[in-house]
This record gives C-alpha cells, structure tokens and sequence, in this order.
C-alpha cells in the first residue's frame, strides 16, 4: 500500500491508568522528536489513586500533536485514537474529528468490560462507529504469543501490550524503535527477561503493520523546518529544573531546594535531586511550611532558595513568603496550578492562583510575578526569576500551570556562553552614612532599591533581621508610624521598578481592532486560534504576558489602541479584572474552567463572535 503524506496528525493513546499510556506517548514523542518534527503533546491522569480497573474514572491517556511545519497547541480533536478498553473508547470518543481512526484492542471488549463502560453492546459489534475508520486488533493475545520467547509470565506478557500498540504506531507514522528499544534496555537491566518481553512486543506491533492485510495506511509526515541547533524533547517541570540549576551557575552560588511532594509539580524536586553535582542540595520536607522555611534559611545563609508547589501549598507558604518581604531576601516561588479550590483536581489544569500570588498574605506584601509561555519556555522563566531575586531582594512567584508542566515541546538546547550573568553582590564592608562603622542591613541601592546582603557571620557585619517592621537603613525594630508607612512605599516602589522588557503585539496587518492578551499556557490556543481567524482574511491582534508583576511598562498604551481587548483565561477572569483596574479598559473575559486548557476551535470561534460587529461594519461602508 502507498504511503499518504500529510503536514500534521494528531493522536490520542487511552486506557486503564494500568495500561502504561503515559509511558507509551512518553515514547511516542520522543521517536518523534528525534524524527526531527515539531510537536506538542498533552497528558492526561487520572485523579483516583488507582480507580477500578476497566471504568471510565481510570481512563488514562497522552495526545501528540507533531507536523512539519512549528505548532502551538497539543492539537483540539485526534485524527487517531488507540483504546486499549471500552472504558478509554467511552472517555474519548466525543473528542474524535469525525471520519477519524479508532484502534482498539478488541481482547479486552469483553461483556462484562463493555457493560463496566456504560454500554449496552459492544461498540466494535453495533453500527455505533459507522462514522470513524474502525481497525480491531487483538493486542493481548498478539503480545501474548509474541513475548513467549522471554518465557515471563502471563500477566507480565500481557502488561506489555502498551508496547505493541506502540510498535504499531511507529510502524505507521515512520517513527523509529531503535531509540525506545534502548531505553527499555536500560529501563528494566534487572529484569531482562521483562525487557525482552517489551523489545519483543515492540517489534510484534511494528510486524503487524507491515505484514496485515488492512485499511490502516502508514502516513508520512516530513520533519519541521525549525532554526538550526541541537534540540531535545522537554516537559515544563523539566526545563523549570534546568534552569534553576542554570540560574545557580549564571549566580556562582549554591541553590537549595525546599520542597514537599505535590501534584503536579513532584517531578521538579525528582530531577534537581540528581544535580548535586551543580551545587543543587534538595530537602524534601515533612511539609509545605517547612519546605519554604528551608528555602528561605538558605537565602539567608548566601544561598539561592527555591521552592515548588502547587495551589494548596503555596496557601500554606504565605506566611513565609511575607517574611521574606519583610526581609527583603531573595526567595523563588514555583506554583505549578491545578484545578482548586482545596485538593480540588490535582491532576487538572487550571490558572486560578493569580490573585493569590499577587495578594495571598496577610498586609501590603508585594512580589515580582512571571509566568512561563510553553514548556520550552521555562528554562528562561527560571533564570529570570533568579536574575530578579537577586537583583531586587524579593520573592518571585512564577506561575506554571499542569499542562505546561507536563506537556512536552522540543527545546532548542542554548549554547552557555550566552547565558545571562547576574551577582549576588554580597556585603564585604560596614556601610553606614554617618561614618561610625556599622553595617546598616537596610540601606538601600539607589537604582534598584534593593537592601545590601551580607552573608551571617562576616566580621564586622553583624546584623538581625526578623518579620517585625524595620527602621529604614539601620534595620532595628521600629513602631514609628511614619517609618512604616516609608518601608511599606519603598518596597512597592522596588516591585514596580523592577526593570521588564516591554509587550510585543503581533499584529500582521496593523489595522486590527480586537486584541487578544493571554498569559501561560493560553499562549499556544490563542496564538493557533489567531492563525486560523487570519488564515479567514480578518485581522486579530494577540499580546502575550510573561510578566504580571510589575506589568510591562507599555502595556496601557498597547490595550488603549484597540476597540476591543480580549482576556482568555483558565480561571474566572483574574488578569481581566487586573487589567481592567489598572488602566480603565473594558477588557472582556473569555473563561474556562474545566480543568482542560483551551482548544484553538474555542478561541477561533470566540474571536469569530468578537470580530462581527467590525465585519458587519465594514461591509456597511
């Protein structure tokens, strides 16, 4: 059979939470990146622990969007969907486009498995899937019979079935094994025979394509023209943990994380652990306030803090992190967002911590605030909340959201040479003003406001800080009224004169009169919904926001020229109603709270409503 080409696919792989679906596109998406095409891709857990096996609460599954040309978004709807159960083909066959493939793994369309799903009879039997390519393919019994060779037992055999399905894909997508065969290899070197049964598994489902008689057709999708230089596949927590180990490197000083497991930001902690070697000291702590106590003593000591949670943990922070605005020490706060309030949905996608990272704690306690774009995206984000920390003495929130977290891009790996440089510049000699000797822990730099650093224990440099309010420049306790009223307006006055480039506008055709602002993970819908609203012949602004705080110092200009601004948010319009406070604009919000991230459908169809009145208006002319 001849191969189709085509610029971009999208493919969804589902089922049970047992089934190894995270592995299996984990996999996927790395052959595809070695391929050498852009992609994006979108995890998708399960909140139970581990729901009943074969229910629809338990459906796991992991989406790639990857084509020849650059993408934005882990694509809206599968071209393919594999379901390994009914379960997983009930969960997400509304997301399928129509005329899309379905290969199911028809040894688990049991009676009793179709009647756990919610159906009546089974689907691959019924004239239900008239609408899609169906193939059923019996991936239990195949692997089975494949991996006897390695001679494991029946449930190990069958647990490697996610293997076939994946031989089966990378067989019709072109994608090679070699890679993944090698990182099974290494994956399980102390059970080789449970290795063997996978690289078996893997090349039973890559057979099968070649030699069955089917409608399945291989497709051929041409690697993207991306800008030259050596690339690698990354999640958001990933690069978020690269970068603080860069950011140590940029500083010449040692980083200490304090952090406390929680969904979805775990993974930072997991990878900075194992770069000790860079200086990097983790401390997985007996809880969320301890965690950021250790991060904030090691600032204190001389050392760059870091901190990583999600919603619920940055609650229990605030205290900590005020503290660190009274003391004015440097302190990075990572809150990778998920659905709130409470536990809420840990393993959903939501950006409702904005207001709580502006004004989560108790009195005037301002903070330097950025948010990462994309996954890639994150490595900067992090080496600038370090180079801001640490110029400006002040906490930096950054805010990564579960889909930037766990979601996948390739990463232009950057050369070292042109990484930033940024200095502590720790305090050597006493500095105060009326020449008596004595260090003064709160004067100040003229330029940037920030309080000079001395690292405990210097000669000469003795000093107490604490969470009672200062006396400025000599940093005793102070109760004065008109003393705190100066120390309060001095460090808003620094959090606003942090220094942050100014808001680019694409704007193609200078003459639109909506504009599109997002900030996080907003970027890539809006940005591919603005494509396909251009690619109509009508004009769309779009402004991306990657810092909050301080806001860039053009914005108010940029939102004053157009007739209409647009606000899609993940919450139930924070940054709207922050926009609309500080600069007297209408800004309109676009909301979503779901625990999915937006689809590029979504907004296109939103910027189609928007744009009607201008339509309607030209055609008046």
């Amino acid at each position: 059979m001849a191969d189709n080409t085509t610029e971009r696919v999208v493919v969804r792989f589902a089922g049970d939470s047992g089934d190894g679906m995270q592995l299996t596109g984990e996999r996927f998406a790395s052959s595809t990146a070695i391929f050498g095409n852009d992609l994006a891709t979108l995890p998708d857990f399960p909140a139970e622990i581990r729901a009943p096996q074969g229910t629809i609460p338990g459906v796991s599954s992991f989406q790639i969007h990857f084509a020849g040309h650059d993408i934005l978004t882990p694509g809206d709807r599968p071209d393919v969907l594999v379901v390994m159960n009914p379960a997983a083909l009930h969960a997400n066959l509304k997301d399928l486009r129509s005329g899309g493939v379905i290969i199911a793994n028809s040894d688990e369309f049991t009676k009793r498995n179709v009647q756990k799903a919610g159906y009546t009879t089974n689907p691959l039997e019924d004239d239900s899937l008239d609408s899609y390519q169906v193939h059923p393919v019996a991936m239990t019994s195949l692997t089975e019979g494949a991996v006897a060779p390695a001679g494991v037992g029946k449930k190990d055999a069958s647990r490697c079935k996610n293997m076939f399905a994946l031989g089966l894909l990378s067989w019709m997508y072109h994608r090679p094994v070699a890679h993944t065969e090698q990182f099974l290899r290494r994956k399980f070197a102390k059970a080789p025979a449970v290795a063997d049964a996978n690289v078996l598994a893997l090349h039973a489902g890559w057979n099968y394509g070649e030699t069955i008689e089917s409608a399945v057709a291989r497709i051929e999708i041409p690697p993207a023209r991306l800008p030259p230089g050596k690339y690698r596949q990354i999640t958001g927590n990933i690069a978020l943990a690269y970068g603080i180990v860069a950011a140590g490197q940029c500083a010449r000083m040692p980083v200490l994380l304090g952090s406390y497991p929680i969904t979805p930001a775990s993974s930072i902690l997991h990878e900075l652990s194992k770069h000790k070697n860079f200086g990097v000291t983790t401390i997985q702590a007996e809880d969320e306030i301890a965690a950021v106590g250790a991060a904030l003593g090691a600032s204190f000591g001389g050392a760059l803090g870091v901190t990583t949670t999600s919603g619920p943990g940055l609650a229990l922070k605030a205290e900590t992190i005020g503290l660190a605005v009274m003391t004015e020490l440097p302190l990075i706060v990572v809150d990778v967002q998920r659905g709130g309030p409470s536990t809420g949905l840990p393993t959903k996608t939501e950006q409702a911590d904005l207001l709580q990272a502006f004004y989560g704690r108790n009195g005037e306690s301002p903070v330097a605030v950025l948010a990462p774009a994309s996954p890639a995206d994150c490595f900067d984000i992090a080496l600038e909340a370090a180079r801001i920390a640490l110029t400006y003495r002040t906490p930096v929130i950054v805010l990564s959201d579960g889909m930037i977290a766990n979601g996948s891009e390739p990463w232009r790996i950057p050369d070292v040479s042109t990484l930033p440089e940024f200095s502590a510049d720790f305090a050597t000699e006493p500095n105060a003003p009326d020449g008596s000797g004595e260090y003064w822990p709160y004067q100040r730099d003229p330029h940037t406001l920030a309080r000079e650093w001395a690292i405990p224990g210097t000669p000469g440099l003795e000093h107490r800080i604490g969470g009672l309010e200062k006396a400025d420049g000599k940093g005793g306790i102070s109760y004065d009224p008109e003393n705190h009223d100066t120390m309060v307006r001095l460090r808003h006055a620094k959090i606003d004169g942090i220094d942050v480039p100014n808001v680019e506008v694409d704007d193609p055709t200078g003459d639109a009169d909506v504009l599109v602002v997002g900030w996080g993970s907003t970027h890539g819908p809006i940005g591919a919904g603005c494509r396909r609203v251009r690619r109509r012949g009508l004009s769309v602004a779009q402004a991306h926001l990657r810092y909050l705080n301080p806001l860039p110092a053009n914005l108010g200009d940029v939102l004053r020229r157009y007739e209409r601004v647009v606000v899609p948010e993940m919450n139930l319009g924070q940054l709207g109603m922050l926009l609309r406070s500080k600069f007297l604009i209408d800004a309109i919000p676009y909301t979503k709270v779901s625990g999915m991230p937006f689809k590029a459908e979504e907004v296109e169809q939103m910027l189609l409503d928007q744009l009607a009145p201008t339509t309607a208006k030209a055609g008046a002319r």
